[in-house]
């Protein structure tokens, strides 16, 4: 070995200048990612739900079917409202798309374009409000111009010149137009503000943890640079359509990689400082810790990339999208702390120790003996893991009662779905807009319900369909109501045929971005499917319902599927039966407290109307996969000792060797998750509190108390079947 020492410094060398190269070509990617997203809800329904089948049937009744831009305006008072609302129309379809480069106005992106259909002031029936309906063309909303999409800035530009108008009356943009323009808007932030804002608090955490100016800049560049890889691979598959990617879905992502680069390198970081006490080179010191953590890192990051790739299973696309999002993002994570944060820490060669500078650990031959017995010392986890294994049944008793205690609050948890108008959690435009809607007009002329019937059952199903509570009309599509008239205005005119079916238009009372109006939607469908089975009922609404019954029954196959697949990694990792089974439910009643507790939080704290119905199941992969880690960490290290020492001092020992470096990464974890807060959606906000409760119950009480009470109640057992290497 001494004869190729000098190959060393120059592995080190290469390692980072590849780990820079791939910084490089991931830095200018990304940029592009929000290029490769897909933020529309009917995009990630399965081909067999029943949405998408009415919505290719409705496409060969209205071949170009518009993207609605509801322009609302609340406060008329009479005709010289109506006037200021007309001049206001006039003059924005012949305003320059602000930011468009092929210099194109407002009016040539309408569908029809404003020279050939000039769109119409419609007064309520109260007088008191009055639309403009500015239809869109399906291809400006897929358009890009540099980094943003063409219709978030036609969206903008409307905004911007009745802003300019600076008239008393209150205009607001809604319709799927609007939405999607706050959506896109609030997305911007991932790039930025939330990376900005997790690496500020994982510093802020490490700089406490290390008490180091030099360690915490070395964990963060692994972190990024782990980063620019998962973007790497990320955008060439969504840039090839293997995966369809969302703004969610890369704001976990980013989360991810961050937090879980972070976690391992803590892990790493403390056992080559505890090796650095025992071995003189730092170099040999590093390879002992090395080998030491690598198999509990990896059994950690499997865990969290088979969880993760569970999520193909999904018939949601945007889930089974995050799945190898997160699984590479992960990938890259452990790739990244087994290599290029070891290259970093040995960047000083002989003089390495200087990283953890000024607490440097000094190499002592004394050292060994000295810390025979971790658990023997008088710092916090010491005498944390000496009362645990005082009283181990008494204390997983307590804290099994205390997650009982909140998990009896889970029932409490609303996850039956939410409007579009429901998902930020701050007043929008387009929220503003859709109560103005829905006070003054029948909010779901906008966006109806759309029914396909066959043509001999047409007037059975315009007939169920009228009597359901919250249906406000139903018609069947004629030519002229196709090209925007009123029905009935047009006069007598035979319904548009395709293949003997016909489309019967449903409009309900409340806006289609609501809930409530997919909860109508499943009355109609109870109401016309006995009217004859080939009926289909689709519309934004029906994706939203459909949404729903498909994630119920992701949970139902995905689920079982995790706890499968994290039971199988940790009878591997442990070799034993028992203490996988204990810490898999373990971990199954910290998630039901933690949903108990959330619901708390979610219902009496912050008020929110509810939650998306994917919230539940992304939060049971996200808190079962990431927090079974801690367990992990623990309890390979209890192994290692109790192979040496036997069961009881073997968890004494790693509860107390562990402890510190375990909650810092619960803690980093927690709080790298809760900076998905900043953006301002509920969905983001929900996985935040979640997930980030979540990591804090398992670090301070399934990691602390409850796994190592039990174990060391159960004592020598726990490793069974495999139990003859464990001195009694």
């Amino acid at each position: 070995m001494s004869s190729r020492a000098w190959l060393r410094p120059i592995l080190v060398v290469l390692v980072i200048v590849g780990w820079l190269a791939i910084g490089g070509a991931g830095g200018q990617t990304f940029g592009k990612l929000s290029d490769v997203q897909e933020n529309d809800a009917a995009a990630f329904l399965p081909e067999s739900a029943e949405s998408t089948q009415a919505a290719e049937l409705h496409a060969q009744f209205v071949p170009v079917q518009a993207v609605p831009g509801i322009f609302v305006v609340d406060g008329i008072s009479g005709p010289e409202d109506i006037a200021t609302v007309e001049e206001f129309v006039a003059a924005v379809v012949s305003v320059p798309i602000e930011g468009d480069t092929q210099g194109r106005t407002v009016g040539d992106v309408l569908s029809p374009p404003a020279s050939e259909s000039m769109p119409q002031v419609v007064p309520s029936e109260d007088g008191e409000a009055a639309l403009v309906a500015f239809n869109i063309d399906p291809s400006v909303i897929e358009e890009t111009v540099g980094e943003e999409s063409l219709g978030q800035l036609v969206a903008e530009t409307i905004r911007a010149e009745w802003a300019e108008l600076d008239s008393e009356l209150d205009g607001h943009l809604t319709g799927a137009l609007g939405v999607l323009a706050d959506l896109l808007a609030a997305f911007a932030g991932i790039d930025g503000i939330l990376l900005v804002v997790a690496l500020a608090v994982v510093l802020v955490i490490l700089l406490v943890v290390y008490r180091s100016p030099v360690l915490p800049f070395l964990v963060l560049s692994t972190s990024l640079i782990a980063l620019t890889g998962a973007i790497l691979a990320v955008f060439a598959l969504a840039d090839a359509d293997v995966i369809t990617l969302n703004g969610q879905s890369q704001g976990i992502m980013f989360i991810l990689v961050v937090g879980a680069t972070t976690d391992y390198a803590l892990l790493l970081v403390a056992r080559y400082r505890e090796e650095l006490l025992r071995i003189e080179s730092p170099y040999s010191a590093l390879w002992r810790a090395w080998r030491r953590s690598l198999e509990p890192i990896a059994a950690s990051a499997g865990t969290v990339i088979l969880g993760l790739l569970v999520l193909l299973l999904s018939d949601l696309k945007s889930n089974a999208a995050l799945g190898p999002a997160g699984a590479l993002g992960i990938a890259a994570a452990l790739v990244a702390a087994l290599t290029l944060l070891p290259a970093l820490l040995l960047i000083g060669g002989k003089h390495a120790r200087g990283v953890f500078w000024p607490a440097m650990p000094r190499y002592s031959a004394e050292a060994g003996a000295a810390a025979a017995d971790p658990s023997a010392g008088s710092g916090f986890w010491p005498r944390v893991a000496r009362g645990v294994d005082a009283r181990p049944r008494r204390t997983w008793i307590l804290a099994a009662l205390g997650l009982v205690a909140f998990a009896a609050f889970l029932p409490t948890f609303k996850a039956g779905g939410l409007g579009e108008q429901d998902v930020f959690t701050r007043e929008t435009d387009s929220v503003q807009g859709t109560a103005v809607l829905e006070d003054h007009f029948a909010a779901g002329a906008t966006s109806p319900i759309r029914i396909i019937a066959p043509q001999d059952q047409a007037d059975a199903v315009v007939d169920a369909a009228s009597g359901v509570d919250g249906v406000e009309q139903a018609y069947i599509l004629t030519p002229s109501v196709a090209q925007g008239a009123p029905p009935g205005v047009a006069g007598p005119e035979d319904p548009i045929v395709v293949d003997g079916m016909v489309e019967v238009v449903a409009v309900t009372q409340v806006s289609s971005s609501s809930a409530e109006a997919s909860d109508i939607v499943q009355d109609v469908r109870d109401a016309v499917h006995p009217v004859d089975e080939a009926v289909l009922v689709g519309g934004s609404a029906a994706e939203q319902l459909d949404t729903r019954i498909t994630t119920q029954r992701d949970t139902m196959i995905i689920i079982p599927t995790i706890l499968a697949v994290i039971f199988v990694v940790l009878v591997m990792l442990l070799r034993a039966i028992v203490a996988p089974a204990l810490i898999v439910l373990a971990n199954v009643l910290s998630y039901a407290a933690t949903i108990g507790l959330s619901a708390i939080l979610f219902n009496h704290v912050f008020d929110f109307p509810g939650s998306d119905p994917a919230v539940p199941l992304l939060g049971f992969v996200f808190l079962v996969a990431l927090g079974v880690d801690y367990s992990i960490f623990l309890m390979s290290r209890a192994r290692e000792e109790s192979l040496q020492h036997g069961t009881r001092p073997g968890v004494r020992r790693a509860l107390a060797v562990t402890g510190g470096v375990i909650t810092s990464a619960g803690i980093v974890l927690a709080a790298t998750f809760a900076a998905l807060g900043v953006i301002p959606l509920i969905f983001l906000a929900q996985i935040a509190v979640i997930v980030g409760l979540g990591v804090l119950v398992d670090t301070f009480v399934v990691r602390s108390l409850l796994v190592p009470g039990l174990v060391a109640d159960i004592e020598r057992p726990v490793w069974w079947p495999w139990t003859r290497r464990i001195p009694r």
